[in-house]
């Protein structure tokens, strides 16, 4: 099975190639980028040299497709391909909201297929794996929302905790991008932590419109996402009153049993770090009870470029292929 990369040059297109390399049962055979086109992937990334291949400005001949545009692009590209009959998975956000007049007032600009919308399959395997399976576009989730949704589900399924919904979740700065901006400069990031987007973080209609899934009554969510001077991971910790009484046991019972089957999804007995998941697909989720307060804190770590964006993306590839959901993404988190 072929495969393909539009905009490898990114981070996320980075990080699949390196994946997609180690993938026992598909090829990558076409890669695309705009500034670098005709030259050898190994001579733009030289730690992506056993890859053989050179960027190119037009896909080639592939089964599937990942597209790593950034959002409003991305779509141009995913449309033609979705017409000819190639899966996608879209890495943009330009596929999630099943809403599109949402597109307008988060992303600022009109959706160019609503119908579109409706059939792409939101790619968090732990709630949607089933359409995933039949689809032939995946939109893969934003990081923050498969950090702090994966926290949440099974108290919002549950009915655990009312509407009212804190998110604070802390990103290192490969979240911003590989582009150069002032806000990821060295001098800029280094020894500082900043809270940004208070006003309404565009992630937030995503994580919305997921927690409705699990329960209609609508979230009251107040999100705010910090940057932290690391590479690679987000912490999200999400706090909520409980609408029932439970003890610690049997919140820990409620979340293992949501998570039993899952591969990539482990309830911890203590806090984790962001560390912990460095370079794996694995998110790390740790339920707790406050009982001064009688709220819900839940913690989750993730790698935001494994299980945040490109990881997460071969998880559903292989759903959407028939494969063994694992494949090629068994590998340990790196420690220290």
């Amino acid at each position: 099975m072929k495969v393909g990369i539009i905009n490898v040059t990114g981070y996320t297109g980075v990080e699949l190639a390196r994946l997609l390399h180690q993938h026992p049962e598909v090829e990558l055979a076409s890669v695309t980028g705009r500034s670098t086109a005709g030259q050898k992937l190994g001579d733009v990334f030289p730690h992506l040299a056993d890859i053989d291949l050179s960027i190119e400005a037009e896909l080639g001949r592939v089964e599937l497709a990942f597209s790593a545009m950034p959002h409003k692009d991305s779509a141009k590209e995913v449309i033609p391909l979705i017409n000819k009959g190639i899966k996608v998975v879209d890495i943009s956000a330009d596929f999630r909201l099943k809403d599109a007049s949402q597109y307008q007032r988060w992303y600022g600009f009109s959706h160019p297929s609503p119908q579109l919308l409706k059939e792409a399959a939101y790619g968090l395997p732990e709630l949607h794996r089933a359409e995933i399976a039949s689809a032939k576009l995946a939109a893969n989730p934003g990081c923050y929302p498969t950090s702090a949704i994966l926290a949440l589900a099974p108290a919002v399924k549950a009915k655990l905790i009312g509407s009212d919904i804190i998110i604070d979740s802390k990103s290192g700065i490969s979240g911003s991008g590989r582009s150069l901006n002032l806000g990821s400069h060295y001098a800029e990031v280094n020894e500082d932590t900043s809270a940004y987007a208070l006003e309404g973080h565009r992630h937030l209609p995503e994580i919305t419109q997921e927690l409705m899934g699990l329960n209609p009554q609508p979230p009251s969510i107040t999100f705010v996402p910090h940057l932290v001077p690391m590479t690679r991971g987000i912490l999200s910790t999400c706090y909520a009153p409980l609408a029932k009484k439970l003890s610690g046991k049997e919140l820990k019972k409620l979340y293992t049993d949501f998570y039993k089957d899952e591969p990539f999804v482990r309830v911890t007995d203590a806090p984790p770090h962001t560390k912990h998941t460095w370079g794996s697909n694995i998110c790390l989720v740790y339920p707790t009870i406050d009982p001064r307060a009688n709220r819900l804190v839940v913690v989750s770590c993730i790698d935001n470029l494994v299980k945040g964006a490109a990881g997460q993306a071969i998880q559903n590839m292989n759903i959407m292929l028939g494969l063994p959901e694992a494949t090629g993404l068994e590998a340990l988190a790196i420690y220290p």
